[in-house]
């Protein structure tokens, strides 16, 4: 019997039909998701500071409700750790999850509520398989193993009253127990707190298991398959698993392992699927897979809205529910949910490509980028360039990071890159002088600074040695999970870091 045919005509089947509302009314699907949220957060201290009760539209909200960071809800956040409740949200928020979505040393703790496990978490975990199973009839999925590559709890951070992990654990350690059934590794293997040896207990868990799927982040899932097959002696993956036909992947962008996935993955069923699960929510499910853009789930406990990226930073910078977007702006993204995160600006940046249903594609960080000089660089240009750059040259770059050089001693600023290859070009010049020029092509503001070499010289490329960025992370305690490398920064404070440290041998 086919277990995977069965479950998608008994649940998955009847799901397809509420989607279909993302094409036919999206406005009234995010008002009622809007309406339900301030109902229930009405009787709390939030909700009753802001007269939750008496908001009777999107506009009174946006009127009434300042734009949030982290700073700001960082008070109620302690006070919840130390066991207040009902000020936020009405149910008790025991678990937080500790953000990956930074790389200094202050983290962020971000309330998960047993409701925002159910209608969004796990709820955008279910919709990723509804679209991929009714694109491929024939999937085997649920006939063998998911291998599910995620975090730890971190058990110092703990307090009496709540616990701390990275989302991924807190979704494997609050899952239905059916889940396990086809989920690997164990929980214990999963949870391990430890990077490199927990790669080696799930190699020895899993090799000799039917994995017909995976869920991680890139970089991370990547290492773990180098792990298998140097332990297996395997050319491809898929001599390990022969009936893996997906990877449900998100948390940094797919581009710059692409090449190296489909070398070491060479079936041609495989099939790849991008999604955006955040510590704060899941936004978004890539729904063509000839499309990258990712489709926003709006019937989730998550209220959007949206700031021009021109208008970050301001004091009170006007936001835009959905059907006010303008496709091809970059926009940060805002979010009410039901965890208790009002107005919350996350720190993402995302550029709608459609309408009907609401596309977008993930285009940086609000704390990402490079505008030393005026030329606005984002992470979207970055993975653009480098992609260009590696197909013209027929390199692979497995990690970068890159920061403006303000003026050194003959008085010449530019872009500084340092690029771990996994293939390197034979030319690195001529791999600099495409970036570059694609830089250019793609962003008017860098093309201007880069006139004449005025204001910004060529951007230079440093080669980074081989574990370069893994011996970073490790000396900020951060391997694994779904930490990330800082891909652009306004400042040298991380390239001067990783500099230093390529210079070691």
């Amino acid at each position: 019997m086919n277990r995977t045919r069965l479950l998608y005509n008994c649940y998955f089947s009847r799901r397809l039909k509420a989607l279909e509302d993302y094409t036919s009314k999206p406005g009234e699907v995010q008002a009622m998701v809007l309406r339900r949220l301030l109902d229930m957060a009405q009787n709390t201290e939030w909700g009753k500071k802001y007269s939750y009760a008496t908001i009777k539209d999107y506009d009174e909200f946006r009127r009434r409700l300042p734009i949030q960071t982290y700073e700001e809800v960082k008070p109620f956040v302690e006070r919840i750790r130390r066991g207040e409740q009902n000020l936020l949200w009405p149910s008790n928020i025991r678990w937080f999850a500790k953000s990956s979505g930074t790389t200094n040393d202050k983290s962020k703790f971000i309330p998960v509520s047993r409701e925002s496990l159910k209608d969004t978490h796990y709820r955008g975990g279910q919709d990723a398989c509804t679209i991929y199973l009714s694109q491929h009839p024939e999937s085997k999925l649920f006939n063998g193993n998911a291998l599910i590559l995620g975090g730890s709890h971190a058990p110092n951070l703990n307090t009496p009253h709540t616990l701390v992990g990275d989302l991924s654990a807190i979704l494997i350690e609050n899952i239905n127990p059916l889940v396990n059934l086809i989920r690997v590794p164990n929980k214990e293997i999963a949870l391990m707190e430890h990077f490199e040896p927990k790669m080696e207990a799930i190699a020895k868990y899993t090799i000799g298991k039917d994995v017909t799927n995976l869920s991680g982040v890139p970089s991370w899932m990547l290492v773990l398959i180098k792990h298998i097959l140097e332990k297996t002696g395997k050319r491809t993956l898929d001599e390990v698993w022969p009936n893996l036909e997906v990877f449900f992947h998100g948390g940094v962008a797919f581009t710059p392992y692409r090449e190296q996935y489909k070398q070491l993955i060479q079936h041609p069923g495989m099939h790849y699927m991008e999604t955006y699960n955040a510590s704060e929510g899941y936004f978004g499910t890539q729904n063509d897979p000839n499309d990258p853009a990712m489709m926003l789930m709006i019937d989730y406990g998550v209220f959007f809205e949206f700031i021009p990226l021109e208008e970050v930073g301001k004091d009170n910078p006007h936001a835009y529910c959905l059907e006010e977007v303008e496709l091809g702006k970059n926009y940060a993204m805002v979010i009410s949910t039901s965890a208790g995160l009002w107005r919350y600006m996350i720190g993402d940046t995302v550029k709608f490509s459609g309408r009907n249903p609401y596309k977008f594609v993930i285009t940086g960080r609000t704390k990402h980028f490079i505008n030393a000089f005026g030329e606005e660089l984002i992470v979207d240009n970055a993975e653009k360039g480098l992609a260009k750059a590696c197909k013209e040259t027929g390199a692979q770059v497995l990690d970068y990071s890159a920061a403006p050089v303000f003026m050194d001693e003959n008085a010449k600023c530019r872009h500084q890159w340092i690029i771990e290859f996994a293939k390197e070009p034979a030319d690195l010049h001529r791999f600099a002088t495409i970036l570059d020029d694609t830089l250019k092509e793609i962003n008017s503001d860098y093309e201007a600074k880069r006139q004449n070499n005025l204001a910004l010289q060529p951007l230079e490329i440093i080669k980074a040695r081989k574990g370069l960025f893994h011996d970073w992370l490790d000396q900020k305690g951060k391997l694994g999970g779904q930490h990330k490398i800082p891909r652009l920064s306004n400042t040298r404070e991380y390239i001067e870091e990783m500099i230093a440290l390529n210079k070691q041998a």
